[in-house]
């Protein structure tokens, strides 16, 4: 792990370029260079070759349980990256302009196992609690940006009716413990489950802006619209009112449910 070459194959190989073309194309690298890193990564069980054909032979590179240990490594590196080379160094929820650059990149990307028959709002935030759960670590209010997860989840909450007409369904999404996000979703009663990235794995495949507080990696608030596909089709980030990027997220909605019908009653004349 020691050349810089082998993290980047693991970061893009979590984030779903598996295949060896692809791989060498994303990253310039040589194929001579990255056959000798791809077998040196089988060799230590951090990948595994999963066969796709047989005539001609050909295979996925995909993360053995040894490699997603790696994720929290590589999340933790851009984060330091993010803050302390292209930031000031200060701590926040917020977001950079790099990280914003790369976030809004991600549309027309699709999203590892988040297809569904639906289109859906996915909205990632750092962190709500149970009033009778541990909750925020020391100093979480005075974290520009972190304060305002519950209201998110609220308001998200009141509208899920009028997602639901326009055909989406709302998950929510933090890298809190399940039985936290279990406990916060049944004390404010909300109508969608929240998702746990526990292990940090859609943070890493999908380069996620994080913090780290309390030697807890946190994602930064923002929200992904995802058509049924699982596909990247509208990114809000940075979110600087949460309640607000709620309402925006249903207008985006609208506008293309009002969009698809437009296009319907134009083919059908």
């Amino acid at each position: 792990m020691g050349d810089w070459w082998t993290f980047l194959i693991v970061r893009d190989i979590a984030g779903g370029t598996t295949r060896f073309d692809a791989l060498a194309k994303g990253l310039g690298v040589s194929r001579r260079a990255l056959t000798e890193r791809l077998g040196a990564l089988v060799e230590h069980g951090v990948l595994r070759r999963r066969p796709y054909s047989q005539h001609p032979p050909r295979h996925d590179y995909v993360l053995t349980p040894k490699g997603e240990g790696l994720l929290p490594v590589l999340v933790a590196l851009q984060d330091w990256g993010s803050r302390h080379v292209m930031g000031d160094g200060s701590l926040d929820a917020i977001g950079t302009e790099a990280e914003a650059r790369r976030v809004h990149a991600l549309a027309g990307h699709a999203v590892p196992g988040l297809a569904s028959e639906h289109w859906t709002v996915l909205y990632c935030f750092p962190g709500a609690f149970a009033p009778a759960a541990e909750g925020h670590p020391p100093g979480w209010g005075d974290i520009p940006g972190a304060v305002g997860c519950t209201l998110e989840s609220l308001t998200y909450a009141q509208r899920e009716p009028a997602f639901r007409e326009l055909g989406a369904a709302i998950r929510g999404i933090s890298t809190q413990r399940p039985d936290q996000l279990l406990a916060f979703a049944e004390h404010a009663r909300l109508p969608f489950p929240l998702l746990s990235d526990q292990d940090v794995r859609l943070a890493a495949a999908l380069r996620l802006p994080t913090f780290r507080v309390a030697g807890a990696d946190r994602l930064k608030r923002l929200t992904l619209l995802l058509d049924p596909a699982g596909v990247v089709r509208a990114v809000q980030f940075p979110i600087t009112d949460p309640a607000g990027s709620v309402d925006a997220m249903l207008g985006e909605m609208r506008l293309r449910a009002g969009a698809g019908a437009d296009r319907k009653v134009g083919g059908d004349g």
